[in-house]
């Protein structure tokens, strides 16, 4: 049986100048207390922002009322948003954005950071204008948060990308209804952005050949085909494949899954996260111990509701096993899913070829075959150019692939990573994959 690595979890890493008090913000609303330096700051909630169009632009949402009894000569606000959505391009000149995550448990998200240089009386309503929040085609299950601060915001030299766009200023809402005077709400909210859009999860299966004796690699696939992402919950995986070996072998050598008994197994994915067109692949090792007629094994994704994926005929694959000596392998020899494999089949008494994914070995003779498989790659737009997704070839050898453990619906940014805002400081939780902005 294989065996679980230790999972690591990231240690969230504090920028140089921060100084004071912070109040932290994973993606969400920190409610403020006495030591909050940004009590008297109070952001307007965010309601849920559903069926949105991929492509498609919005207005950034995100104002706030200041309930102190003193005007402010300048805030700062800063967004954070999940991979499927990013910010008006170009990027204002009182405004910078940067990137973070986008590796292990942590989705990639954006960041903009705007400052305003101006006053910012009691009592009143306020909200950027012209920034727009844009939808790109890898949004699914999003999230988006905000906050605003009376406190500088140090930002590490060589870190965000300052814009160079026209700046942009505060405008008085009227029409929306401030916070009581000395509210104790919180400074910072969050909210769910979901679009009209989907994701298909598929798996692909194989068709081995040999003789009894003969030690064959096997190499299966789960594929997130996009368009949308997905995010399962913190170190979590997304899903589970369940794969049973052929009859007649067993499995040698150490994989990254775990072992259910009687030739089965539990994968998950590398990360709690999986961007369009991104794999994780599962290599094992079959000892062919006997000829079996008609040997073939599965590969499943498990049986969980994903409403977001329509398309369940390629939930499910075959593993083909032709043995010399066997006869002909059982089943159409079909691998369903993107990337499959095609077989062909000779023998003296006839063949079949097979292409895209199908074949079988003829009846009458010993059964050849090659299989091949194609990865994809896909990109997100962000910010007015293209950031790669998470694409090609994953192993399962990371964190969680090897634990079999339940997944969760999507929860877009549940493992997104924090972000806190304070008296002179940003703290951000970040490995990022390379920067992709």
């Amino acid at each position: 049986m294989a065996h679980a690595s230790p999972r690591r979890r990231r240690a969230l890493r504090r920028t140089a100048g921060a100084v004071g008090a912070v109040a932290l913000m994973v993606l969400g609303a920190a409610p403020a207390d006495a030591a909050d330096p940004d009590t008297g700051l109070v952001m307007s909630k965010i309601g849920p922002i559903d069926g949105v169009k991929p492509g498609s632009e919005l207005d950034l949402p995100g104002s706030f009322t200041n309930a102190g009894t003193g005007a402010l000569d300048k805030v700062w606000m800063i967004w954070s948003a999940t991979i499927g959505l990013s910010y008006s391009y170009p990027t204002p000149s009182n405004c910078s954005t940067d990137n973070y995550g986008g590796a292990d448990e942590a989705p990639q998200s954006y960041l903009l950071i705007c400052e305003f240089d101006q006053t910012v009386s009691p009592g009143v309503v306020y909200a950027p204008e012209g920034l727009k929040l844009r939808i790109h085609d890898s949004a699914l299950n999003d999230e988006l948060s905000a906050r605003v601060s009376k406190s500088p915001i140090q930002i590490p030299e060589g870190w965000p990308t300052q814009g160079t766009g026209p700046a942009i200023k505060l405008v008085e809402r009227p029409d929306e209804t401030p916070a009581a005077p000395g509210s104790t709400e919180p400074a910072s909210t969050r909210t769910k952005v979901t679009a009209k859009s989907t994701a298909d999860f598929q798996v692909t299966g194989a068709h081995l050949k040999g003789k009894v004796g003969d030690t064959v690699p096997l190499t299966v696939k789960f594929t997130n085909a996009g368009p949308g992402w997905v995010a399962g919950e913190p170190y979590e995986s997304v899903t589970n494949v369940h794969i049973k070996m052929p009859a007649g072998t067993t499995v040698t050598g150490t994989q990254p899954c775990r072992d259910e008994g009687q030739g089965a197994y539990v994968c998950g994915t590398s990360s709690s996260f999986i961007n369009p067109n991104s794999e994780n692949t599962y290599k094992f090792k079959l000892k062919i111990n006997k000829a079996v007629p008609g040997a073939k094994g599965s590969v499943t994704l498990e049986k969980k509701s994903r409403p977001f994926d329509p398309i369940k005929s390629n939930d499910s694959a075959d593993i083909l096993l032709d043995v010399e000596g066997a006869g002909t392998t059982g089943g159409s020899g079909s691998t369903s899913g993107s990337g499959g494999s095609g077989t062909s089949g000779s023998g003296s008494s006839g063949s079949t070829s097979g292409s895209g994914g199908s074949g079988t070995a003829a009846a009458g003779g010993s059964g050849s075959g090659t299989s091949g498989s194609a990865s994809g790659s896909g990109t997100a737009a962000t910010g007015g150019s293209s950031a790669s997704g998470t694409s090609g070839s994953s192993s399962t050898g990371g964190d969680l692939a090897e634990t079999g453990s339940g997944s969760t619906l999507p929860l877009a940014a549940a493992a997104a990573g924090a972000v806190v805002l304070g008296a002179g400081g940003v703290l951000v939780a970040r490995r990022r994959a390379a920067r992709q902005r």
